[in-house]
């Protein structure tokens, strides 16, 4: 008598990814990092239209008010808040980038002691804000602020230590938030400072950096899990990081240049030290030298169809928008609307990079190593 067949269940493979990101994540996602790149603009408009100390204090706009008043601060005080609203805005894009994750990895369970944890931190910061207040210490609110701070650092390290996949992803999500929050804190000691030259340098440095890692996380977030392997030649890769440190050096000649330059923050604010002019032309010597290795990389992959070479492209338009809005300003007595227009370009510059070096590495045992997506 034959065997009779029961009815075999089918089996679904298991996602690549390691999680399926739902739709609210993707577009949560992609907001954070257009809002990331629209502070830096703010930021800009908050430097070159001279609204530094728009607001004179921190974390108030003045002694008395949390908002400007109108009659007293003008348009510079209207100017620099709107960027410290700006800065609620990305931080809470962030934070709910990162509960989506948590929940795509675990359910409710990483969520709820993440708020637990913010909860706690939100009690004892405003336990230390009221002490600080009582006993008449100037730094109440830095002190506040810096507890905040550790609660989600602790969180951090609690729900990352729980995270048993796509941990990429919640330390990307984690690094966003608390990036957004630090930038809180030194965006008050620039105000604090008197618009110190360094630190506000620090300021947009640490901006840029955030754009690149939401850009990451757009494209981890589609990634394969697993171990991965080189998809470009030795050489290649090789060029590619010696690329990085030419677009690092460009960016961070920029700053100084910029820095140094007439858009201080603040019609009283001069700078002294560096002489502007001179760093102007060593800013243009990486820029130029990185433009021939994008240049050199883009043709190589073109040739060898290798897999960074759409990416390439983008970098390319990037750095070459750049070239001739940076060529222009120095021509053209340096207008804001082109020195901020520089700011955000080194910003997408260095995210479309960002993208090209997740490029180099391809998911292990791959029938073609080199082969593009």
């Amino acid at each position: 008598m034959p065997a009779s067949s029961a009815p075999t269940a089918s089996v679904i493979p298991a996602d690549p990814r390691g999680i399926v990101p739902g739709r609210p994540l993707r577009i949560l996602a992609w907001l954070s990092f257009v809002a990331e790149v629209l502070i830096i603009g703010t930021g800009g408009a908050v430097r070159l239209t001279g609204s530094g100390l728009g607001c004179s204090e921190w974390p108030l706009c003045t002694p008395e008010s949390l908002v400007p008043i109108l009659e007293v601060q003008g348009i510079h005080g209207v100017i620099e808040f709107g960027n410290r609203t700006m800065t609620g805005i990305v931080g809470l894009l962030a934070l709910a980038v990162l509960m989506l994750t948590l929940h795509a990895l675990s359910g409710r369970r990483l969520v709820v002691r993440a708020v637990w944890f913010a909860l706690g931190g939100i009690v004892v910061a405003v336990g230390v804000w009221a002490a600080a207040s009582a006993l008449d210490l100037p730094a109440a609110a830095a002190l506040m602020s810096a507890v905040l701070l550790l609660a989600v650092l602790a969180g951090a390290v609690d729900s990352l230590r729980r995270t048993t996949r796509r941990r990429d992803l919640a330390v990307l999500a984690w690094v966003v938030l608390v990036g957004v929050m630090a930038q809180a804190v030194v965006g008050g000691f620039a105000v604090i400072s008197d618009l110190n030259p360094f630190i506000v340098g620090f300021h947009y440095t640490a901006s840029l950096l955030l754009v690149c890692v939401t850009a990451l996380f757009l494209v981890r977030l589609d990634g394969p899990v697993g171990a991965r392997e080189r998809a470009v030649p030795g050489w290649f890769a090789a060029l590619t990081h010696v690329t990085g440190l030419a677009l690092a050096l460009t960016i961070l000649f920029g700053v100084l240049t910029t820095g140094s330059g007439p858009h201080s923050g603040d019609v009283n604010i001069r700078r002294e030290g560096f002489d502007a002019s001179i760093l102007a032309h060593v800013h243009s010597w990486p820029g130029y030298i990185l433009t021939a290795l994008v240049l050199t990389l883009a043709i190589a992959a073109w040739v060898l169809h290798l897999r960074p070479r759409r990416w390439l492209l983008v970098l390319i338009v990037a750095i070459a928008v750049q070239v001739a809005v940076g060529v222009l300003q120095a021509r053209s007595g340096l207008p804001a609307v082109l020195v901020g227009l520089h700011m955000v370009l080194a910003s997408l510059s260095a995210a479309a990079y960002t993208v090209v070096v997740t490029k180099l590495k391809k998911p292990l045992g791959a029938a073609n190593p080199y082969a593009e997506d």
